[in-house]
């Protein structure tokens, strides 16, 4: 009995630790994918395509773990709730992972470079992401209830950017019309990278579902 229950916690570790990892890896796609974008590095976009494969591969080995550690234990409480926690997160840190993926197809894409006050608001946006997720990566691999929770309640921050960055660039488009060009991809850009913020939010409910059984989706934002 005593075996198998610590081989139950060996593999509950492992796959947070995987998770945890794989955070590690959307948060340097999202920073690489910003990096390139700001330097219209087509060389470093070109790399940040490329990697996403790992992130791939890696979400796909925790879900097939996670649904056999289920299988196999059936795990009952907060023994379930810790694989369909991993297994939700590594889903949602994929998608970050697409998300900088397309970032970084837009700097090959775009003819010349955007006006230096667009490129700054759009750096500004995506620090502002790199920084969300990276906490509420650190809050999974530390446990910390407390950290997601506080990720989750600023996730208006990142949405007021978000909105401040398209009136920036609506206004770049009308006041030069031969720009509509480089800023629709901007466009894109922005809203892929509020969407990278809105998986963060999703990785704090669960983490923070995770550690106390308590849902903050319907929960109001103070």
């Amino acid at each position: 009995m005593d075996h198998t229950l610590k081989a139950i916690d060996e593999d509950l570790a492992a796959l947070g630790r995987d998770v945890a990892d794989l955070g590690a890896l959307a948060v340097e796609q999202t920073k690489a994918a910003v990096a390139a974008f700001m330097a219209h590095d087509v060389a470093a976009a070109a790399k940040v395509v490329t990697a996403d494969e790992r992130l791939d591969e890696a979400d796909a080995d925790i879900e097939r773990r996670a649904i056999r550690f289920i299988a196999l234990h059936q795990p009952m409480a907060d023994d379930l709730r810790r694989p369909i926690a991993a297994m939700k997160s590594a889903m949602q840190l994929e998608r970050c992972g697409d998300l900088a993926k397309n970032i970084a197809k837009r700097v090959s894409r775009m003819n010349g470079r955007p006006g230096a006050t667009q490129t700054a608001a759009i750096g500004e946006l995506g620090t502002l992401v790199a920084v969300r997720l990276e906490a509420v990566v650190g809050a999974w691999r530390d446990g910390d209830a407390l950290a997601a929770f506080d990720v989750w309640s600023k996730d208006t921050d990142v949405d007021e950017r978000h909105e401040a960055v398209l009136r920036e660039i609506v206004a770049c488009m009308t006041a030069d019309p031969a720009s509509v060009g480089v800023c629709t991809h901007l466009l894109f850009i922005a809203k892929n990278l509020e969407r990278i913020g809105d998986h963060a939010t999703n990785i704090a409910e669960l983490v923070h579902y995770q550690l106390t059984g308590q849902d903050l989706s319907h929960r109001p934002k103070l």
